[in-house]
C-alpha cells in the first residue's frame, strides 16, 4: 500500500525494504528503524526537543478528552468517516496527536516530520503494515506526485519558510479525486497589543536547554493568574496582553490541573520559540487553493487558525 520512493533526478525506484535510499541525490539511511531523507533543520530542531519533552501531553488517549479528535474531524468534514484503507500522508506529525486518530480510522498512514519528533511518533505509535514513519522535508518529499488519497497538514504550514510554496507542494502529492486538509495561523488585532513577541525575540534561536526551562518558569509564574481570572472574559483578555503563557482554563476546562500545566508549558514553548511564524487570511488561503485548481473548497476561521480542505479534480 505504501508508495514507492523516487530519486527525482533519475526516476529510479527504490523498494521500501532497502536500507539505503536516494532522494534528489542525497543518500538516506534507516536509523533506529526510521527512514531519514534529511537531517534535522536548525529551524525545526526545537520542535523535536519539544515533543520529546511533552511526548504524551496532547494525545487523546492520555488526556481522556477528544480535543485532538474534535479538531481533526472538524477539518476533515465528511472525510472523517471515509479514511478506512485510504493512503494518507500526515505532513508534520509531531508526537502523533493526529496520528492516533487517523490510525484509529483505519487509514494506511505515512507520518512525516522534519524534526526528530519522528522518534517520539514511532515510540507512541510503532510502525507496522499500516504505519510508516519517515524524516523528510515537507517541501522535498521522497514521493512521486499524486501518491496519496488524502494529505493532512495541521499546525505546521505557518512554521515553514514559505507557506504558499508548502501548500503547493502538498497539493502536488494528492491523487486526482483526493483531498488536501490544512490549517494556518490567522492574524487578529489582539496580536498588536501583546508582549509575547518580546519574549519570543528573546528566546528565538536559543537551544532547548534554555527555552524549555524558561517557558516552564513563565508558566509557573503566570498560569495561576490565568486560572484566577478564567471566568472573567475581560480580565482574561487583559492578562493575555501581558502574559506570554498559553492557557486553556477557558477553552478546555475539562483538563485537570496537571494537564492544564502540561498543555500550557507545551504550547507556550511552541509559541515563543518557533523560527517562522506566518499569518494568512481566509481570503488568501482560499484564493491560493483556487489558483492551484482545487475544487469543493471549504475554508473557515476557527480559533486562531484558518482551516481548509479541498479536492483535486
Amino acid at each position: 500500500m505504501f508508495p514507492e520512493f523516487y530519486n527525482r533526478r533519475s526516476k529510479e525506484k527504490y523498494s521500501k525494504f532497502e536500507k539505503k535510499w536516494v532522494c534528489d541525490g542525497m543518500e538516506a539511511k534507516e536509523v533506529n528503524g526510521i527512514l531519514r531523507f534529511t537531517n534535522e533543520s536548525s529551524y525545526a530542531s526545537l520542535f523535536g526537543d519539544q515533543w520529546k519533552n511533552y511526548r504524551l501531553t496532547q494525545l487523546d488517549s492520555y488526556s481522556g478528552i477528544p480535543i485532538s479528535a474534535n479538531r481533526l474531524n472538524r477539518c476533515l468534514g465528511n472525510l472523517k468517516n471515509d479514511l478506512k484503507n485510504k493512503l494518507v500522508l500526515e505532513a508534520g506529525c509531531g508526537a502523533g496527536r493526529f496520528t492516533e486518530i487517523i490510525l484509529e480510522k483505519g487509514a494506511v498512514l505515512v507520518s512525516s516530520d522534519l524534526s526528530s519528533a519522528v522518534e517520539v511518533n514511532q515510540e507512541n505509535f510503532p510502525q507496522n503494515e499500516n504505519h510508516l514513519v519517515i524524516q523528510a522535508d515537507i517541501n522535498d518529499m521522497p514521493f512521486a506526485n499524486e501518491s496519496f488519497d488524502v494529505v493532512v497538514c495541521l499546525g505546521v504550514i505557518q512554521h515553514t519558510p514559505d507557506p504558499e510554496h508548502t501548500i503547493e507542494n502538498l497539493y502536488k502529492l494528492v491523487k486526482r479525486g483526493g483531498s488536501l486538509v490544512i490549517d494556518h495561523y490567522a492574524f487578529n488585532r489582539s496580536h498588536c497589543f501583546r508582549l509575547a513577541p518580546l519574549y519570543r525575540n528573546k528566546l528565538k534561536g536559543k537551544s532547548s536547554e534554555v527555552t524549555i526551562p524558561n517557558t516552564q518558569r513563565l508558566v509557573k509564574k503566570y498560569l495561576p493568574w490565568h486560572k484566577k481570572f478564567a471566568k472573567s472574559r475581560v480580565m482574561s483578555m487583559l492578562l493575555n496582553r501581558l502574559s506570554p503563557v498559553i492557557s486553556y482554563y477557558r477553552a478546555f476546562p475539562q483538563l485537570n490541573e496537571v494537564q492544564q500545566q502540561e498543555w500550557a508549558m507545551l504550547d507556550t514553548h511552541d509559541s515563543l520559540t518557533d523560527w517562522h511564524k506566518h499569518f494568512r487570511s481566509k481570503r488568501q488561503i482560499f484564493n491560493l487553493l483556487v489558483k492551484l485548481g482545487a475544487t469543493d473548497i471549504w475554508c473557515e476561521f476557527s480559533g486562531n487558525a484558518i482551516e481548509a480542505r479541498c479536492k483535486k479534480p
